[in-house]
């Protein structure tokens, strides 16, 4: 525990900074308006970021990783993201690099020693099974189920808005043990599984969507699934409390996704404001152009701020609910709304593909749904924080 928080990054941060914008800046604007239009993963990027070691940031080094915290994850997914990759490039690699934490906890040794290494050197992609069509943002809602028989489950069930399902080999999944009116706490009787996605009982079917096309986004239809009982995340019954370990990082991970796409949105649209050339002056002069831009900077800075704070509490084992739904919350609309001025900055030039603020404004939006919306962080701030009757 340190003595107190501090601002300032330090020399081991600054370096994966220095080094994650480097390696990002290998791929090009270019690069990733081609793969979100050809609906194609980056796998050049993917396996660049696996190369350099990346990806086992927040793994324990017995598994081959760094053991480093969510501050140094939170910095490299914000390069990642401000190097114009936005959400096509967080996606590929959000999941190995934080969502593997109910397992690093809660997981059996045999199944962090067959599958954290295989995550760690990129060879492993895996996607998060939570959400039910049925379901939403009610995860105790799920049907999916798994049926204990004898050394395997049986799990039968739909998933929806599966990110990475088509590229992955194994599945984080949530299912339910017990039905929902046989428990008398309605998250109890969930188990998390870590299993392989069998293309033989589970049919992937990706849905078309608004944007973060070079990751596709699926729905999953399971029937019969064989699911060993090795493949299983600690106990029975026990798994939507596992995941709550991991909801706070996630939470700091995408606000600096967010982060990360409204500093790249605000940079091009500086750079546009300077060159172009209207009525025999640059456009940056009108104060209609530029205080926008101006009022952007200050959110995004103060954003980054509270997330700084989220993160530090974290990885310093303080509690950080409060902080880390803030984070969320504040870089989702910050970023969101720099990337909605850096489309006007351009005129008609931001709608199209050939300057990337199109692209950010479509990538920036879903932030403010996912992964979870920004209504439902203020009923958290409002019940958990203010102490406000709970609404639902």
């Amino acid at each position: 525990m340190t003595d107190g928080m501090s601002f300032a990054l330090s020399d081991d941060q600054q370096l994966i900074r220095k080094s994650v914008a480097e390696l990002a800046a290998r791929f090009d604007d270019r690069y990733w308006m081609e793969k979100d239009l050809a609906h194609e993963f980056p796998t050049e990027f993917y396996q660049a970021i696996a190369d350099g070691g990346w990806l086992g940031m927040t793994i324990p080094e017995e598994y081959g990783g760094h053991g480093l915290g969510i501050t140094e994850a939170t910095i490299l997914l914000e390069e990642v993201s401000k190097s114009g990759g936005g959400m096509n490039a967080a996606t590929a690699i959000h999941l190995s690099i934080f969502g593997m934490q109910p397992v690093v906890v809660h997981g059996s040794d045999e199944l962090k020693a067959r599958t954290l290494p295989r995550i760690v050197n990129g060879d492993l992609h895996v996607c998060f099974g939570v959400t039910e069509p049925g379901a939403g943002l009610d995860t105790s809602r799920i049907t999916t189920f798994a049926r204990r028989d004898g050394d395997h489950y049986v799990v039968n069930g739909r998933k929806v808005w599966i990110s990475k399902a088509m590229e992955s080999e194994k599945v984080l999944l949530l299912t339910r043990t017990t039905p929902y009116d046989e428990v008398t706490k309605k998250t109890d009787g969930m188990t998390l599984f870590l299993t392989d996605l069998d293309r033989d009982k589970v049919e992937i079917r990706p849905i078309k969507k608004l944007g973060r096309n070079a990751v596709t986004s699926n729905e999953l239809f399971i029937d019969d699934l064989i699911v060993p009982v090795e493949d299983r995340v600690g106990e029975e019954g026990k798994g939507f409390q596992y995941l709550l370990d991991g909801l706070n990082p996630e939470r700091m991970l995408i606000a600096a996704e967010a982060l990360g796409l409204g500093r790249v949105s605000l940079d091009r649209a500086v750079t546009y404001a300077k060159e172009r050339e209207v009525f025999d002056r640059p456009i940056g002069m009108n104060q209609g152009v530029a205080f926008p831009l101006a009022d952007s900077l200050a959110h995004l800075d103060a954003a980054e701020l509270v997330l700084r704070k989220a993160t530090w509490l974290y990885d310093n084992g303080l509690p950080c609910g409060r902080e880390a739904n803030t984070a969320k919350y504040l870089c989702a609309d910050a970023g969101f709304t720099a990337a909605d001025r850096a489309v006007q900055t351009h005129g008609g030039m931001g709608y199209s593909e050939e300057y990337s603020v199109g692209r950010y404004f479509r990538e920036a939006r879903v932030m403010r749904i996912a992964p979870i919306s920004q209504e439902m962080i203020l009923n958290f701030l409002s019940s958990h924080t203010l102490g406000l009757p709970r609404s639902y």
